[in-house]
């Protein structure tokens, strides 16, 4: 069963994973896995490709992201994922979004301390 703490932090987490893929795509296109891979470099970010896939899927969908197949050195072709310009305008909105959030919390995080 689930404890109460553990759906807090999955709620939290969900809500900027969207935030964290459009980040590593703006800096260079990546395939799944390296996504998957590049999140759990990142403390609070790691998921799986079972939480991956559904999102990627909608991105792609929205027109955020786009996709294509390149030649792997090793193994099969591999589907890169690049940020398009609306995924652009959409990273610098949820971003600017983002600082005032963190900056709101902040200030009831330190009230509160």
């Amino acid at each position: 069963m689930t404890s109460l703490k553990d759906r807090h932090v999955s709620s939290l987490r969900r809500g900027v994973v969207e935030l964290a893929v459009l980040c590593l795509l703006d800096s260079s296109p990546r395939y799944g896995q390296q996504i998957v891979e590049d999140l759990a470099e990142v403390p609070g970010l790691d998921i799986s490709s079972g939480t991956l896939y559904p999102l990627v899927s909608r991105m792609l969908k929205d027109g955020l992201i786009s996709s294509r197949w390149q030649e792997s050195p090793v193994g099969p072709p591999r589907k890169y994922y690049s940020l398009t310009s609306a995924g652009s305008e959409t990273l610098l909105s949820m971003s600017r979004t983002w600082q005032e959030i963190r900056r709101g919390l902040d200030s009831l995080l330190k009230e509160g301390a």
